[in-house]
């Protein structure tokens, strides 16, 4: 499986940012997609999660009303609709397949990352 994030970018305070992960290969072997980032200094920590074709979410308690995960199983893309974003949203963030989990251990699979950055 590989995956390609994007959306990343420089926003304000307050702003909202869509964060796209495609994935291609062999994907009916991923059954989940979720979202991690982290932060200089700081270590990878869990943002959500959804299950490729169930639809059942997972939401970190630090973006729970704010983001949102989403798919789109036609295009074999996983979205992360971050709203609200505050200066401590600030991180690379990355898209994984792998298991239904909240700790990156459960995904084999990993993009390279793309940089969220909220201005204060």
């Amino acid at each position: 499986v590989q995956l390609q994030a994007s959306g990343g970018g420089l926003v304000q305070a307050g702003g909202s940012l869509r964060l796209s992960c495609v994935a291609s290969g062999r994907t009916f072997s991923s059954p989940a997609v979720g979202w991690f980032r982290q932060a200089p200094g700081k270590e990878r920590e869990f943002v959500a999660t959804i299950t490729w074709s169930g639809g059942s979410t997972i939401h970190a308690d630090s973006v729970k009303g704010r983001f949102t995960i989403s798919r789109d199983n036609a295009k074999n893309t996983v979205y992360l609709q971050m709203n609200r974003l505050k200066p401590e949203d600030t991180a690379v963030y990355y898209c994984a397949a792998g298991a239904f989990r909240v700790t990156s251990s459960g995904y084999a699979y990993w993009g390279l990352g793309t940089l969220v950055t909220v201005s204060s």
